[in-house]
């Protein structure tokens, strides 16, 4: 089946079954099954068996499934066994925080450049690479043909930014600048991601009584 069938719904919850099946992996839990999935991460049986049969059949009746072998195939699925180059442009404390927690290469990319426009910046060294200004980020880009860029900037020069990066070569957004960019999103993947929303959403979940 075509990724461009799946539902987003379902893409979402994929990196929920790697996780969790990676702490049974790690806690020595050779089985489970789609009901104890559904147990430990709020769902039914019957939606995590759906969204398993999107991609193949993974379990044995009577058995369920094994957790090694399942993990394995959704790290082929969520394409975790890549490699693709990607860079980060804004080197300020978020960027900063990115680049050194971040364990990129478990995520299926690889961190190859570091950019900002603060000459302050530049020449200073974040987890092992020395950030570039922006100046020199279209030979940078040619040389080495990064297919991600993890955007750490203001809002304003987010659009304009991602503009320069797709005319030259870049094909996804990991974007944090607290807006949605405007892509072409046959020709262009985005992740926006939008912290005040996560934090929006607890608040509403916290109970009404305590304000």
């Amino acid at each position: 089946m075509q990724k461009a069938s799946i539902s987003e719904s379902v893409i979402r919850r994929l990196p929920r079954y790697y996780r969790y099946l990676s702490q049974l992996e790690s806690q020595g839990i050779e089985r489970t099954s789609s009901r104890e999935l559904g147990i430990q991460l709020g769902l039914t049986a019957s939606q995590i068996r759906q969204d398993l049969n999107c991609f193949g059949e993974f379990g044995q009746q009577g058995y369920g499934y094994n957790v090694a072998a399942l993990r394995r195939q959704l790290k082929l699925i969520i394409g975790l066994n890549k490699s693709r180059s990607a860079i980060i442009v804004g080197a300020g404390n978020l960027g900063k925080v990115i680049a050194a927690n971040i364990d990129f290469c478990a995520y299926g990319f690889r961190l190859t450049g570091i950019f900002d426009i603060d000459h302050n910046i530049c020449g200073s060294e974040i987890a092992g690479f020395t950030v570039q200004h922006m100046d020199s980020l279209e030979q940078f880009c040619r040389e080495t043909e990064p297919l991600i860029a993890v955007l750490c900037i203001p809002q304003e020069a987010a659009q304009e930014t991602a503009d320069i990066l797709t005319a030259l070569g870049v094909k996804g957004f990991w974007n944090f600048s607290h807006c949605d960019l405007d892509v072409d999103r046959c020709q262009f993947q985005v992740e926006n991601v939008h912290l005040g929303d996560s934090l929006m959403t607890l608040s509403y979940r916290m109970p009404k009584d305590e304000d």
